[in-house]
């Protein structure tokens, strides 16, 4: 697969998500982006989400217009699953996958990202 010339503006908001799983299993990392206020937040019809990417340049690439001042910020897998999933629960917040210019992703709640994040355990 190319690097960061991939592009993602052919793929589903479902093959986006899988390529950020992919991605953050390999990387051991999620990417957001932030100002001085802290993570970006987008809001939906009906929930607050904060928008996750898989490597720095989809993050970068987000990066304009009304989110000009903003920076990526790469956040390790360890800490995504320790720390960002049971407050983004505790806060009611969803996860944005792979957000693009047109179209948030697929929309999930924190948990549903850590079950396809965390190594399967065997029975």
């Amino acid at each position: 697969m190319k690097n960061s010339n991939t592009n993602f503006a052919n793929y589903t908001p479902e093959q986006r998500y899988q390529f950020l799983v992919e991605q953050a299993k390999e990387h051991k990392e999620l990417w957001v982006i932030q100002d001085d206020d802290g993570c970006v937040m987008l809001t939906t019809d009906d929930e607050d989400c904060i928008p996750v990417w898989p490597t720095e340049a989809a993050a970068i690439a987000w990066i304009k217009d009304e989110w000009q001042e903003c920076r990526p910020l790469s956040i390790p897998l360890a800490d995504w699953l320790e720390r960002w999933v049971p407050g983004m629960e505790d806060d009611e917040l969803f996860v944005a996958v792979f957000p693009m210019e047109d179209d948030l992703g697929v929309v999930v709640p924190p948990y549903e990202l850590e079950s396809q994040l965390k190594p399967k355990t065997k029975h």
